[in-house]
């Protein structure tokens, strides 16, 4: 009796977690643990902390042992005298060796905290990637919903003004072109709405895809929401966002950096080296042929040890030519990356006021096309409408109310893209996006 009302309360849980739509704010929390693209970037991120350790040792001393142990067995013969010859002998040496002066090894240092730098800026801009990514799919998903409900409400529109046609042929009030057009507006919503529900199925596959599992229903926008401009209203504060904090620009920044000090990294091979040395040995010998049985020899060895490059066959200022070459190939990245992120601050900032204007309109027009579509119903009762012009009123309404909703939805998300251009696209932002779900 417990087992079964325990698993009447499970059951009864579940069905409840299902009843339940799913928002934005949790999807996206399922592809921060899900998502394959967003996993590699985190790898990615611990690999790049790595190199601040290996461009340390660079600059800290290192330690090694060496030993050997050797057994000699040998005969001799000298005249009827055979003289046997045992000898063991072993040893160790300790090494150090701490650079002084490298300063390859120091623009190595230099590089490795850019390079880590350089993995959390694209660590960051791969949580943006995401956002925008989940953002994008989950959308997605919701405009191909409406088109495939907006396809399935005409079509029993349709049925009703072809059924009326019917009706009205066979009592003679109207032609036969009437159900001829009906029924040819039904064929042609039966076509639409099959492609709206194979566009529907692809829709989730792809957000299926980003959070690694199926989504079920999700909330959707609330009705008549208000959307709201972008803050500041400047356009020129957000282009000068994005040409700093944009995070591609931060990380081709970084590699320029990165590439200045790979030429002076390559011109050091020019610099001599100094380095504080220091060993101890230890030899031990004894054998049967050595007159005193055995020795033992210890020794200990501290010391500055330097080095002058005098030639090498033109390779260092070769390297030195070919990393000025790849510092220029930097900055032209970095001016590439500046142009492209105010750029596409300037499309999603036009995005966001267009959209915002679009809305306006669809929803005037919304309700202009209910009342063309009132009164052509009303003109074909009375007779001074035909049976098309319904159609067409019924066919404007569902094209205006889905555009509508893709205007939203595209609004929605070039203020997203807006922030991530800028480089401020946070978690809270989606989060904002989430309260305007239902």
């Amino acid at each position: 009796m417990r087992l079964t009302l325990i698993a009447t309360l499970l059951a009864s849980t579940v069905l409840s977690l299902e009843a339940h739509a799913i928002d934005l704010l949790q999807v996206y929390r399922e592809a921060l643990g899900n998502d394959a693209v967003y996993a590699s970037a985190r790898s990615s991120l611990v690999a790049g902390a790595e190199r601040l350790p290996q461009g340390q040792a660079g600059l800290l001393p290192s330690i090694g042992v060496g030993g050997s142990y050797n057994r000699l067995v040998a005969e001799s013969t000298a005249g009827a005298v055979t003289v046997d010859r045992r000898a063991t002998s072993n040893g160790y040496t300790i090494s150090l060796s701490q650079p002084l002066f490298r300063a390859v090894n120091w623009e190595t240092y230099q590089q490795s905290k850019l390079s880590v730098a350089l993995s959390e800026a694209q660590f960051a801009q791969a949580q943006q990637d995401l956002i925008l990514r989940v953002s994008q799919a989950y959308f997605d998903v919701l405009s191909a919903q409406d088109v495939l409900a907006s396809v399935q409400a005409q079509k029993t529109a349709i049925t009703e003004q072809l059924a009326s046609a019917k009706r009205n042929f066979e009592v003679g009030t109207t032609t036969i072109t009437d159900t001829h057009e009906a029924q040819a507006r039904f064929d042609l919503v039966v076509a639409q709405e099959f492609a709206a529900l194979n566009d529907l199925e692809i829709r989730r596959t792809a957000l299926q895809q980003i959070i690694g599992k199926p989504t079920g229903e999700l909330a959707t926008l609330q009705p008549g929401l208000k959307l709201t401009p972008p803050q500041p209203a400047q356009i020129e504060q957000w282009v000068d966002s994005a040409e700093e904090r944009n995070y591609n620009v931060i990380g081709q920044d970084l590699l320029r950096e990165i590439a200045q000090r790979e030429i002076r990294k390559n011109r050091a091979g020019h610099y001599p080296t100094v380095d504080l040395v220091a060993s101890r040995s230890r030899n031990d010998q004894n054998g049967s042929t050595l007159s005193s049985g055995s020795s033992v020899s210890t020794s200990n060895n501290l010391g500055v040890q330097w080095n002058i490059p005098i030639f090498s066959g033109f390779a260092v200022t070769s390297r030195v030519r070919e990393a000025i070459a790849l510092e220029e190939k930097a900055r032209a990245d970095l001016e590439n990356a500046r142009r492209t992120a105010a750029q596409n601050a300037r499309q999603a900032f036009l995005g966001v006021n267009n959209g915002l204007a679009q809305v306006r309109a669809l929803e005037a027009a919304e309700v202009s096309s209910q009342s063309a579509l009132e009164s052509n119903r009303l003109g074909y009762q009375v007779g001074v409408r035909i049976n098309i012009d319904v159609l067409n009123a019924q066919q404007q309404l569902f094209v205006t109310r889905r555009d509508l909703a893709r205007s939203r939805y595209d609004t929605l998300l070039n203020g997203l893209r807006l922030k991530a251009a800028a480089g401020v696209l946070k978690e809270e932002d989606l989060a904002e996006v989430n309260t305007l779900l239902r």
